[in-house]
């Protein structure tokens, strides 16, 4: 992270803290710390005052990574006998000013809390909740570059490890090809457990990869993502033999066809100032109109970044607003048990006109052929 982004982020911060009325706000989510600091490690954290200075808390074991990543905050070090609530407690003691304090209610478990109310017993600790994910929400060009190389990788991993299946190759080993490949083309690892479900597998959403053989499988769900720099992608194909005729993959391509119609709907929807339930809704009428609205059993698409799950959240109960700048997968699916299931997802950016379509690998029914 640059200098100049470091200190917009906390500044954007400070400056949603006037309605707390505090004197400093607690961060100690590792995502937000990271998201405001650019500090890539672990048991840290940052200090914000509403005039935007910051200070982050750790240990040794960080100094000098600290010292390297981030450069222009200071940095306070509790020695090994001392905890973070006891170097937190010490700073404030010192900051004669600092009566009200904000903290991460999402992010702070009750006993850290009791903890610190012990330790700074005239401190009045104010709750607060999604401060910085409303920030992370909007992502920077810095940010969408570092996704866009995400979404190159798992595809580029995504061709590379598809054009080399056989029957016998496994749902963990094409997990494990995916890993290794995106690992090879510069991702630091997965954004989540890829899932791979032959058949009747695909027909669980989130389902865990086993050690089953392709076989004569004829369809193959595939949901993956590479995590670049710390930034997630997320896609999802599901492929099909082609040549059959039987009622299952006439059945099959029926409702590929509708999940791809209601995929690309809910594109056309999507721009700056839509709701998100509006764009869900897009894509549910068409699923409803043929036949197939109580198998779409999940939201239609989800924010994501330096997590895989951020927000804004896109399904029936969105009260959230897409806004140019924004980042979110759009992924409609359907679920036949004991037989196969269908997502086409892909990742994309929310601009001032509509949107951009981040990904580009192809998901027309014929496009998407598995071969063996």
């Amino acid at each position: 992270m640059t200098q100049d982004n470091q200190s917009k982020r906390i500044a954007r911060l400070a400056s949603t803290m006037a309605d707390l009325e505090v004197d400093a706000l607690l961060v100690n989510s590792e995502i937000n710390v990271r998201y405001l600091s650019g500090f890539t490690g672990d048991s840290t954290w940052l200090l914000v005052r509403p005039d935007a200075s910051a200070t982050l808390l750790s240990d040794g074991r960080y100094e000098i990574q600290l010292a390297q990543e981030c450069p222009d905050l200071p940095v306070a070090i509790r020695p090994p006998s001392q905890k973070m609530g006891g170097l937190l407690a010490e700073m404030v003691s010192s900051m004669p000013n600092v009566k009200r304090i904000g903290f991460e209610a999402d992010h702070v478990h009750v006993s850290m809390l009791r903890d610190l109310e012990s330790r700074l017993s005239d401190v009045t600790w104010v709750e607060t909740s999604s401060r910085v994910e409303q920030l992370r929400a909007i992502k920077d060009a810095d940010e969408i570059a570092t996704i866009r190389r995400a979404v190159s990788v798992a595809q580029q991993a995504f061709t590379k490890v598809t054009a080399n299946f056989s029957p016998k190759k496994t749902e963990c080993e094409i997990y494990y090809e995916l890993e290794a490949e995106m690992r090879r083309l510069g991702a630091e690892g997965v954004s989540f457990h890829p899932i791979i479900g032959a058949e009747p597998n695909g027909a669980l959403p989130h389902y865990t990869p086993g050690n089953i053989p392709l076989g004569d499988c004829r369809t193959l769900l595939m949901d993956w993502g590479a995590k670049v720099d710390g930034y997630c992608s997320d896609l999802t194909r599901t492929l099909h033999r082609p040549g059959s005729t039987s009622p299952t993959s006439d059945r099959f391509a029926a409702a590929y066809e509708a999940v791809l119609e209601a995929q690309l709907a809910a594109i056309a929807a999507i721009h700056d100032g839509v709701d998100a339930v509006t764009v869900d809704t897009a894509a549910r009428a068409v699923l409803a109109k043929a036949g197939l609205g109580d198998a779409f059993n999940h939201g239609l698409g989800h924010g994501f970044g330096l997590q895989i799950h951020e927000d804004p959240r896109m399904g029936p109960s969105s009260t959230e607003t897409l806004k140019s700048g924004m980042v979110v997968t759009v992924e409609p699916g359907v679920y036949f048990a004991n037989e196969f299931g269908i997502r086409i997802e892909d990742d994309l950016l929310v601009t001032d006109t509509g949107c951009e379509v981040l990904s580009d690998l192809p998901k027309g029914l014929d496009d998407c052929p598995l071969v063996m």
